[in-house]
């Protein structure tokens, strides 16, 4: 049986699910409910200073897609707005009967060295394993001069990061804010600052839907709404991205790295460890389903693990960086051509009018008596795949490689290069 448990940042845990921290972290009750459905650590709900922050109903708004609810989240809620004292309390009193699993707390106070001081403090006596700097919330806070107003300039980011390193022992994870235009600045700034792991991504700014009867974005707070932070499936490929290309940077090597963002199963999980993180955090697919989902993420990866013989999480952690390149590494000479299963196809015609309209008129519509068939015409088909995507039927049609006709040949090397063409004539 595969061995799940992960050691992150010093940090251990028996599985690499965790739960972000979210509002499902918010108090004991909650928190003790997910230990007792099996996730292997929390992130506590980010912690302020007192007087707490003011939240606002309503605070969520979703976006569905072909009946398919919650295929992005979007939420206005800010940091927890329950006394600091009584949190510090509850985290100390979960941590002392739940040795075994991972207990962070998220942290955000105003950028002054006291403040943090101050707070990592009180933070380290409740016992718990590490802290996450909340530098990526995107609205609210970040009009108070804190979340991503700090994550989005590399100097505060490591600067506040050198302060908690300065000011405390526990481990220190930064959560970076996806809204910038170069996740590399603020990752690389965390490092310098001492961090002993980044976690990626926080929310994206968004507005995901505008109520036409009262005219304002939603969620409407008396008949008013602002910009919130998107979350969900619809981040993932975001999140994959930036994490992967934290994941291949030169000077990132070797610092542990917290997938987060649209994480809804075991394979989502897989798909963030294989290009580099050391575990993955999850919100909104909990929020949708409740804490027991974790249950068929911890089969279902044990299970693909046994498949395919990894022993541990390590034996596959980062597997597919090497294979993250830039567009100029790819191989122009690399050919593959369409290819439908006429025993799957339906007849449905969704490849022809795609392929016809919009891409290389590559799928002829013919008739065999009554019925339609589609067929590739290979001559045209330049392999894009958009055919195999719109399919309704899983594997009708698939891509198939072609024997190699030339050597491997990329960008760089490629005679209509123009930086190739400058070089070759100096």
């Amino acid at each position: 049986m595969a061995d799940l448990a992960t050691t992150f940042a010093g940090i251990r845990s028996p599985n690499p699910f965790w739960l972000a921290s979210a509002p499902p972290t918010d108090k004991e009750y909650n928190v003790v409910r997910a230990f007792e459905a099996g996730w292997g650590g929390v992130v506590w709900k980010t912690l302020g200073e007192d007087p707490p922050i003011v939240n606002v109903a309503s605070r969520y708004g979703a976006v569905s897609y072909n009946g398919a609810r919650l295929a992005g989240f979007n939420n206005i809620e800010l940091i927890t707005d329950r006394p600091l004292q009584v949190n510090l309390d509850e985290i100390a009193r979960v941590k002392r009967n739940w040795p075994d699993r991972a207990l962070v707390v998220s942290l955000m106070v105003p950028c002054e060295e006291p403040s943090w001081k101050q707070i990592l403090a009180r933070v380290e006596d409740t016992g718990c394993d590490g802290v996450e700097l909340n530098f990526g919330c995107p609205h609210g806070m970040s009009e108070r001069n804190m979340g991503s107003a700090v994550g989005q300039v590399p100097e505060y980011v490591e600067m506040v990061t050198a302060w908690c390193k300065h000011h405390s022992k526990l481990p220190v994870i930064v959560k970076l804010t996806p809204n910038v235009t170069n996740i590399l600045a603020p990752a690389r700034a965390a490092r310098a600052g001492g961090a002993d792991a980044v976690s990626l991504i926080n929310t994206v700014q968004s507005i995901t839907a505008v109520d036409l009867d009262r005219m304002a974005p939603e969620p409407v707070v008396d008949g008013k709404g602002t910009h919130g932070g998107y979350c969900g499936p619809a981040v993932r490929p975001i999140a994959l991205r930036m994490l992967a290309d934290i994941a291949r940077d030169e000077a990132m090597q070797g610092l542990p790295l917290s997938g987060i963002g649209g994480v809804g199963g075991w394979h989502d999980a897989a798909e963030f460890i294989a290009l580099g993180a050391g575990n993955v955090q999850v919100c909104t697919a909990a929020m949708h389903h409740g804490f027991r989902i974790v249950e068929d993420m911890i089969d279902g990866l044990s299970n693909w693990m046994d498949g395919k013989g990894y022993r541990t999480i390590v034996d596959f952690r980062g597997a597919a960086v090497r294979n993250y390149v830039h567009w100029g590494d790819l191989n122009l000479n690399f050919r593959t051509l369409a290819h439908i299963d006429q025993s799957l196809c339906i007849r449905c015609g969704l490849c022809y009018i795609a392929c016809e309209d919009t891409s290389h008129q590559a799928i002829a519509a013919r008739r065999e008596g009554s019925a339609r068939r589609y067929e590739v015409v290979e001559a045209e088909c330049v392999g894009c795949n958009l055919c195999a995507h719109v399919c309704p039927v899983d594997g009708c049609i698939t891509m198939v490689p072609q024997p190699a006709s030339a050597p491997t040949l990329t960008w760089a090397e490629h005679p209509n290069n123009p930086q190739r063409v400058t070089e070759t004539a100096e």
